[in-house]
């Protein structure tokens, strides 16, 4: 007979116990379009546009009617995701910068925690601006940085038949790129069931992104609107169906009820479309309004939250926060200060206030969301503020700051206050080792890199990214003096 020492015998039975609960750890897919606007669903009413994949998610699971993006414009929402940080915490103080390498990621979190991690689609957070080209293998900024140990990734925006880049070289496809991306993603997640390993896939769609370029059965609804506004909503019609095939791949490989789906946008909706974007929210992308950072937001997890709608306010940066929560990571996953928050015990009841208000600052205008109350700036510099309540004035039209004064100073300190911990953010103080925050690269178009040049010539050849590389030649081209 063998005899084991109670410390064996407490590694084995801890074994036993980490095995278990692996086995019950969720898969975890974000999802995420690019500008599609809070209005943009046939859930939340719009007049023409049709998304019954998402409208049957929304049925299926917690639908949120006040989610907000970290900022009203893509790469500072894309790195508050990855952080649970407010974007100029994390160097990303507009679209075209890159992600500080010191900064805790989710990608890396669940890594460590034993997930397989899978990047697909839009990066955006490796200081390349302009449209979108293979991220380059060796991209010191690019998804390996941050924890993803797959991916097929572009720069930026892109359309019908993307170039993707990957760990070995580029890859072309043919057709939709929402449909592209999710089959990828799929083949990723089919590999990992076939592992019997959880995974993290996060799918950042190119759509509807300008320039907006859908087929033409995904435009025949909308025959009767201008040219722009049938392309961009035939984007959305194609991401919705690639949402449905999605779904649908979860349901075969009998993953769907533990796995944790996460839908959302990465800012408000576009102006200029029409039918207009926002829900009839003031303002739009790049605006601090509601219509700029409000956002259509769903999690499906069938296996743990039932359905119904909330009104709780949440934004991206609660996503690493909440999942974990939800993990139990060690504290030290996420940097400090996290400007988010769990929400995790919204999954089971209805609450009615935050622990924490939700902070906002793009590029000289600041936002505070407490509850109803919204404070915002469109000039940090002089101070000016107002205040609005969103429940009864959902469309700021009212400022209700001589109304409420005392909650009006409360909130303007509090901003301030939090704005003075994001400046030493910015200082790179949260950081050990003393970094130095110049040393991240400035943005800049990937047409002037260094890096990108060997490959320019070569890639003019390429179908799908001969086009790119003119249109970005002709935008960066200096203009001749009058």
């Amino acid at each position: 007979m063998i005899k084991f020492s109670h410390k064996i015998l407490a590694l084995i039975f801890g074994a036993i116990l980490s095995l278990a609960s692996a086995a019950e750890r969720p898969n975890i897919i974000l999802i995420m379009t690019d500008d599609q606007g809070w209005g943009e669903t046939s859930y939340n009413g719009h007049s023409v546009l049709k998304t019954p994949h998402l409208d049957a998610m929304a049925a299926n699971g917690l639908r949120f009617d006040r989610f907000y993006a970290g900022a009203p414009v893509c790469s500072p929402t894309r790195a508050s995701v990855l952080t649970g940080r407010a974007n100029d915490r994390c160097g990303v103080p507009s679209h075209g910068h890159a992600l500080r390498l010191p900064e805790k990621t989710l990608a890396s979190a669940l890594k460590k925690a034993g997930y397989a991690t899978g990047h697909f689609g839009k990066w955006h957070l490796n200081a390349i601006r302009g449209p979108g080209v293979p991220v380059l293998a060796d991209d010191p900024y690019g998804p390996s940085a941050f924890g993803f140990d797959t991916w097929l990734t572009v720069t930026n925006f892109f359309d019908l038949d993307p170039v993707l880049g990957a760990q070995d070289g580029i890859h072309s496809f043919k057709g939709d790129s929402s449909a592209v991306i999710v089959d990828e993603a799929v083949k990723f997640i089919t590999t990992q069931k076939e592992k019997n390993s959880p995974f993290l896939a996060v799918i950042w769609d190119g759509s509807p992104h300008s320039p907006f370029r859908a087929s033409p059965a995904d435009i025949a609804p909308f025959k009767d609107l201008d040219q722009t506004s049938q392309h961009h909503y035939g984007e959305l019609v194609a991401f919705d169906r690639a949402v449905g095939k999605l779904r649908k791949s979860l349901r075969d490989l009998k993953i769907a009820d533990n796995t944790l789906l996460w839908f959302c946008s990465d800012n408000g909706g576009l102006n200029k479309i029409t039918p207009e974007t926002v829900g009839g929210l003031r303002g739009h992308k790049s605006d601090l309004w509601e219509g700029g950072i409000r956002i259509p937001a769903i999690i499906e997890w069938p296996a743990k939250i039932k359905p119904r709608i909330t009104r709780y306010p949440a934004s991206t940066m609660d996503i690493f926060p909440t999942l974990a929560d939800l993990l139990a990571l060690p504290d030290d996953a996420l940097l400090k200060p996290v400007d988010g928050q769990s929400l995790k015990p919204l999954f089971k009841e209805e609450l009615t206030e935050r622990a924490s208000a939700i902070p906002f600052h793009f590029i000289g205008k600041g936002a505070l969301i407490d509850d109803d109350f919204k404070l915002i700036s469109t000039n940090l510099k002089k101070e000016a503020f107002a205040l609005y309540h969103l429940k009864k004035d959902p469309t700021e039209t009212t400022d209700i700051s001589t109304q409420h004064p005392e909650r009006f100073a409360k909130m303007k300190r509090q901003y301030l206050q939090w704005y003075t911990s994001v400046q030493a953010s910015i200082e790179g103080k949260d950081y050990p080792d003393n970094f130095d925050p110049t040393s991240t690269p400035k943005s800049g178009w990937w047409i002037n890199s260094p890096r990108y040049q060997p490959f320019l010539k070569k890639w003019k050849q390429i179908s799908g990214l001969e086009e790119i590389i003119k249109d970005a030649e002709r935008r960066t081209k200096p203009k001749k003096k009058k």
